[in-house]
């Protein structure tokens, strides 16, 4: 159980990486992942910055777990 942890706590940090990226950069494929894009009816441009806080939220909380064990 404790490896599925590890894995599902890595996936985190990579997921809040992806998410400052896209605060920054235009792709296709990461505006798939954007978390604005997935709760607010029409994302813009406007609403970009939310994913540079929940990536710092994601990944942030990932590696304070990591680091506790």
């Amino acid at each position: 159980m404790e490896n599925l942890d590890m894995v599902i706590t890595v996936i985190g940090i990579f997921y809040g990486a992806l998410l400052i990226l896209a605060a920054f950069a235009r792709n296709k494929s990461i505006d798939a992942m954007r978390i604005d894009a997935l709760i607010i009816p029409e994302p813009s441009e406007s609403t970009r910055p939310l994913n540079l806080v929940a990536g710092l939220l994601f990944a942030g909380y990932s590696i304070y777990s990591l680091l506790v064990r």
